[in-house]
């Protein structure tokens, strides 16, 4: 009996274990599907819509006419967007000068008409309403 108990456990422990798995995985494609429709608004110049679709934490860091500046200022002269393709994105519990949640960092190899090698990195986190939104944004 104590062998079937144990037995049992141990399938439960396994299955937790590669159900905790694919969560991190349904996570990072559910994320990297909202930075994907997100840059789609950034790429299209529709700036206050990007700001409107954020995070509550973005939103509440930067007012959107501040951001509709800064983006213009970054993304403007670089031009039309030509090619994005997944560079890395990487599941995590913090970021730095954030409060600890879900997190999914994500890096883009981004050429633009002006800029032929770019990378883009989006910060998507599970917000408050269960949707995941990007948290950040950055072009180096």
């Amino acid at each position: 009996m104590k062998r079937v108990a144990a037995a049992g456990m141990l399938i439960t422990i396994v299955l937790l274990g590669c159900i905790s798995c694919g969560t991190g995985n349904e996570m990072e494609k559910a994320a990297l599907a909202a930075a994907e429709r997100w840059l789609v608004l950034i790429d299209e110049g529709k700036y206050a819509e990007s700001w409107q679709e954020s995070a509550g934490l973005f939103r509440n860091a930067v007012r959107q006419d501040q951001w509709e500046q800064m983006v213009q200022s970054v993304r403007g002269p670089l031009g039309k967007m030509i090619s994005r393709k997944l560079k890395a994105k990487e599941y995590r519990t913090s970021v730095p000068g954030a409060p600890d949640g879900h997190y999914v960092v994500i890096q883009f190899e981004t050429s633009f008409q002006n800029k032929q090698s770019a990378v883009e990195t989006v910060t998507p986190i599970l917000d408050q309403d269960g949707r995941w939104r990007v948290s950040g944004y950055y072009i180096r």
